[in-house]
């Protein structure tokens, strides 16, 4: 396990909040074709794109840096509306993961990608989340472990430098969220516990970092995304299509939204929360939803993208 990076908080000064988000950028797997009869995939690249907020419309692709054929479908966003965390894909026959940061002029127009460079290689086949940290220097991501349990990295974006946590106790961690003040990251177990990492003791000890559980969940429903309020007092999840939130320092949570989506729509909902605490946005079939966290109104645009539109899984999206 890496443990290269002596400091995995992030305690430099918070990119500066903006909204209502004027952008948002989506990222999918690429499409995947059996011609004929063939039992052989064929892939077709697809790369990121950036979206007018306010009517989704398709305004530029993001360039693949070298060595990243095709978008993956995970993005993390900053809380500045410019700032972008992107998974990326590279060649089919030995598919591998990898990161690359962006960042979007005032017109939306997306500058050059910068690949992050891990100084400790992890081959990455699968990942379950990305979070950007605050200030934007550390990217935290997910992984199952090989052999049973999951792994939280925290990677360094300016070094490559990474510090790990495992555990054997979960198979799955999910809903990644940096604390404003860097200095810990929300996450969920399983899918069942919200939970809180404290990112001093990580790098004091790696086996004693224990999550602290701030809420265990009942009942069918599970969550999958979550996000820190802007003053880092509580938390913003998805139970089911009910977004809630509860106080960090545990407590009764408090409804905030409850999304109606039509028929087939995931039970589970994942979203990203704009940097002013404001704005909640998912994706389903081609559509993005706003939802406005003060009195929980709705509204929906559809996505449009530049390369074969509604084809292939739909995109994932962060602002």
């Amino acid at each position: 396990m890496a443990t290269s990076l002596a400091e995995p908080m992030a305690t430099g000064a918070p990119l500066t909040a903006t909204g209502p988000p004027r952008f948002f950028v989506s990222a999918r797997t690429p499409l995947t074709y059996f011609p004929g009869r063939s039992k052989t995939a064929v892939f077709t690249p697809v790369p990121p794109a950036v979206h007018n907020a306010e009517t989704g419309a398709f305004i530029a692709n993001i360039p693949l840096p070298p060595g990243v054929e095709s978008s993956w479908h995970l993005v993390a966003a900053a809380r500045d509306n410019r700032t972008f965390a992107i998974a990326g894909w590279s060649e089919p026959n030995k598919p591998e993961i990898r990161f690359f940061l962006v960042r979007l002029g005032e017109d939306g127009r997306p500058g050059k990608p910068v690949v992050i460079t891990q100084t400790d290689p992890d081959f990455l086949t699968m990942v379950y989340d990305l979070a950007l940290s605050a200030d934007g220097t550390r990217l935290a991501y997910s992984t199952p472990l090989i052999g049973g349990g999951a792994k939280i990295s925290v990677l360094d974006v300016a070094t490559g430098r990474r510090r790990d946590w495992k555990t054997a106790a979960y198979w799955m961690v999910t809903g990644l969220s940096w604390a404003p003040d860097g200095r810990s990251l929300a996450c969920v177990l399983n899918g069942r516990a919200i939970a809180l990492l404290d990112l001093a003791r990580l790098a004091a000890d790696q086996e004693g970092a224990a999550p602290r559980i701030i809420k265990n969940v009942t009942g069918v429903m599970q969550i999958e995304s979550m996000a820190h309020t802007p003053d880092g007092s509580a938390l913003i999840y998805a139970s089911g299509h009910t977004v809630e939130r509860v106080p960090v320092a545990g407590g009764p949570t408090r409804v905030l939204a409850r999304p109606e989506l039509p028929p087939g729509a995931s039970l589970t909902l994942r979203f990203s929360v704009d940097g002013t605490g404001e704005h909640l946005l998912y994706v389903h079939d081609w559509r993005a939803y706003r939802v406005d966290l003060a009195d929980g109104a709705i509204d929906s645009v559809p996505i449009t993208v530049d390369q074969r539109p509604g084809e292939g899984d739909p995109p994932r999206a962060a602002w």
